[in-house]
This record gives structure tokens, C-alpha cells and sequence, in this order.
């Protein structure tokens, strides 16, 4: 450390400089929170980490902090201690406060990049990233104004909508590199933003296929306590589904479906986890007469969550939105979980020709396919297998982080753009499983 700030190390690699980078993730959300993009953002910082670079993740006031990320997080708004998840008008609070730290940071550390996430992150950083000469990378996890329709905070009529679909498509447009969370998310970038497809760099979400291993590589000690715990029955067959509960993930379509599973599967079990509402789907679930089937676990710390999704037999995801990514379908499928899924592009493209897909919207065409997957225990073994050879060859950490790392030479100059390899593609079926 020279002079209060930080410099860029390097080491020597087989007679070739490999640069340790100075990142600055700036994360406009409550990190860390156990689903969806937070596991994106942890997982990258740790692979990073991992191959020698320092990472400091800026981010909201709350969120649980983590013994091997550095967090440093803004100060509190005073009239809103706590933050919802998803779009709220307190977020222009929360972000204020976000780019202040950020330029705190910046003032007294020197960082090489600024790996900014969400659009909200993405402008925080192009703006300080030209005031400070530092390189912005744009992690893309899907459409700004769609997720605030999903999330009923805004109206395609409304009146607001072109002016944040405008800032939208600037923030995209000013990007010199996107990483996309999906193939779905670049063609939205490419034909609905008009950006540059030189600009986009296509990162599938991974997952750790060590960590989140099967059942049979799982603890069975620790299987049968929490499965008692729970109180799940030893010969119940168990349906899990872990992330975010809410209508736009599809919650209450897959209570809806659990009625038809119990009428066919007596010993079918729903395992909830997740957050918020818990109280609303209880309730929900004892007003359609599966109360008795359905457990809600409330939030799952991520560290645990591969044993509890080692209870399962059927993963299911009902996600309705067509631009978000689902990372928690890599999670299944590297727990060799049969995963039934809402038809989306999302959805084909990770689970690819071994998903079982249900038309998207209907808790009929949902509840149809559980019932096949539950009714056949061999069916569900050769998928799973097939599932998890997927996350193993295609969605590996390891390989994503050497994507990073070239994009990051590259805005740095070290390394021409036309040089820098790009990922292979993910393989998408359009089979009508």
C-alpha cells in the first residue's frame, strides 16, 4: 500500500505476467440474502478471490454478512432501516446512499475495475467509473422495467414507463461490456436495446457441483435430523422448491397444482423454502386443503441449503418471468434432482433436453407433470443423472471465472477484445417435454 491506496499486484505463471486485479463489485441490494442474484454476486466474488484477486463488495446497509467476502455497507436511510425485496420507491434512498459509498471507496482506494451489478449498480459505476478512469463491467441479470412489472411496481401504461425504459436503454447502450446470466438475456439486448453485440459477453450462472452435491454423497445422519426435524415422513415422496416467494415465481400456481398431486400422491410433500410471505402462503395453502402437505421452512442460509434440497425427490420452479435468470435450476440439477419448470427460455436453456417443462401459467400442466415424475422413481434416477452431467460440463465456476478475468484485460487494454475467448454456448433444446 503506497500512499493510502492499493496497488495491482502480479505474479510470474509458466514465464507469462498474470495481473491480480483490484475489484470493486458494487451490488445495489441487500447482500448478502440467500437467493437469486446474491448467490450470482458471492459466487463470483469467490472464485475471484480464489484465483488471487481482491474483492470488496459494496452494497445496502442490511444483509448477513460473510466471514470471506470484505462488505462495506452504505449507511441506513432514516425513515427505512429495512429493505423488501424487489422494486420499492425507497431504492432511490438506498441507491443515493450506495453511490456515495462507492465514491468513498474509490476516494480512498484504487481499484483496477468496477464490476457493477443490476442496472442500479451499472450507473453508480459508469458515472464514477468516468469520473475515476476505472473500467466498468455491467453484470446483466435481466430488464430493469420488466422486473418492475413483474414485481407490480409499474405499469406498462403508465406514464413513467417511457422515461424509465429510456434510462434503461442508455445504461444498456453505455455498457462497454455486459455479461449476460442467459442466451434469453442477450437476445433481449441485441433486439429490444439495440446494444452492441461486440459489447455482449454471454455468463450463464454456475454452480459449485462439489458443494451441492447429491443425497447420496450428503450426510445421512444430518438427512435423517433434518427430515425428522421437518417432519416429513420416512416414505413421503418430497417436491422442493427454494428461492423467493411470490406470485411472479409462480408461488401460488404451485399450491394450486399441489391439490391435484395430493389427490393422485397421498404421500407427496411440498417442501417451501424461502421468503417473504410466509405467512400468506400458509394460510393460502390451508384455504385449498394442502396445509397438511406443505412445509414452509421460512429462509434457508445458503451454506445449508444442499442438504435441505437433498430431501427431495422432484425439484420444482415455477418461475413465471421471461427475463430474469434462475440460477436455483443449476442448484437442482446439481443435486441430480428431476426438475420440472415453467416453459421459458430460461428454463430450456439450463435444464436443456432433460428438463420436464409444464405450460407456463397453468397449475393443471404443472401439477400433471409432478405427478408423472412422483408415479415413476427410474424416470426421475436417468434424469437426474443427466442433469447433473449438465452442471458438471457446462455450468462449472471455474470455467466463468477465466471469462471474467479475460473481459476485465481486456477493458484494461492488456489483452485485445478480439482476442479474448469467448464461452461456449450453452446447448438449448426446443423439445416439448
Amino acid at each position: 500500500m503506497k500512499d493510502g491506496r492499493t496497488t495491482t499486484d502480479s505474479k510470474q505463471s509458466g514465464g507469462q505476467e498474470q495481473r491480480r486485479f483490484r475489484i470493486l463489485m458494487v451490488a445495489p441490494t441487500s447482500f448478502f440474502a440467500d437467493y437469486g442474484c446474491h448467490v450470482r454476486i458471492l459466487e463470483e466474488a469467490r472464485v475471484l478471490q480464489r484465483r488471487g484477486h481482491t474483492v470488496t463488495v459494496v452494497t445496502y446497509h442490511t444483509g448477513r454478512s460473510l466471514p470471506d467476502v470484505e462488505i462495506v455497507r452504505t449507511l441506513p436511510i432514516p425513515w427505512r432501516r429495512d429493505y423488501e425485496v424487489g422494486s420499492s420507491r425507497h431504492k432511490v434512498g438506498f441507491d443515493a446512499l450506495l453511490g456515495l459509498r462507492t465514491l468513498q471507496l474509490l476516494l480512498r482506494r484504487r481499484y483496477d475495475i468496477i464490476h457493477a451489478h443490476l442496472h442500479e449498480g451499472a450507473l453508480i459505476g459508469q458515472v464514477l467509473g468516468a469520473l475515476f478512469r476505472i473500467p466498468v463491467v455491467f453484470d446483466f441479470q435481466g430488464s430493469l422495467t420488466e422486473e418492475m412489472i413483474d414485481h407490480r411496481f409499474l405499469r406498462r401504461d403508465s406514464w413513467v414507463y417511457p422515461a424509465m425504459r429510456g434510462l434503461e436503454e442508455r445504461i444498456d447502450r453505455a455498457a462497454a461490456t455486459i455479461f449476460t446470466s442467459s442466451a434469453n438475456a442477450e437476445r433481449i439486448l441485441l433486439e429490444q436495446f439495440a446494444c452492441d453485440p461486440a459489447r455482449i459477453c454471454p455468463l450463464p450462472d454456475c454452480v459449485n457441483t462439489e458443494v451441492f452435491a447429491p443425497a447420496a454423497q450428503q450426510d445421512p445422519a444430518q438427512l435423517a435430523e433434518l427430515r425428522q426435524r421437518l417432519g416429513l415422513p420416512a416414505d413421503a415422496k418430497v417436491i422442493v422448491y427454494l428461492g423467493l416467494l411470490a406470485e411472479y415465481q409462480g408461488t401460488d400456481l404451485l399450491l394450486q397444482a399441489m391439490t391435484e398431486v395430493r389427490r393422485q400422491h397421498e404421500d407427496a410433500y411440498l417442501l417451501l423454502m424461502g421468503f417473504p410471505a410466509m405467512e400468506h402462503y400458509r394460510q393460502q395453502a390451508q384455504a385449498l386443503g394442502v396445509g397438511d402437505r406443505v412445509i414452509l421452512t421460512g429462509r434457508v442460509p445458503y451454506e445449508l441449503a444442499p442438504l435441505h434440497l437433498a430431501l427431495g425427490d422432484v425439484a420444482v420452479a415455477p418461475k413465471l418471468s421471461l427475463t430474469e435468470s434462475a440460477g436455483k435450476l443449476l442448484n437442482y440439477m446439481a443435486l441430480s434432482l428431476p426438475t420440472v419448470a415453467f416453459d421459458t427460455p430460461v428454463a430450456r436453456e439450463y435444464l436443456g433436453p432433460h428438463g420436464v417443462f409444464a405450460e407456463r401459467g397453468s397449475a393443471a400442466s404443472l401439477a400433471e407433470r409432478l405427478n408423472a415424475l412422483l408415479g415413476d422413481a427410474s424416470r426421475r434416477q436417468q434424469i437426474g443423472a443427466h442433469l447433473r452431467r449438465r452442471a458438471q460440463e457446462q455450468f462449472e465456476w471455474e470455467s466463468a471465472a477465466q471469462v471474467i478475468e479475460d473481459a476485465y484485460r481486456a477493458q484494461l487494454g492488456l489483452l485485445p477484445r478480439a482476442a479474448a475467448p469467448m464461452p461456449p454456448r450453452v446447448q438449448v433444446t426446443n423439445n416439448k417435454s
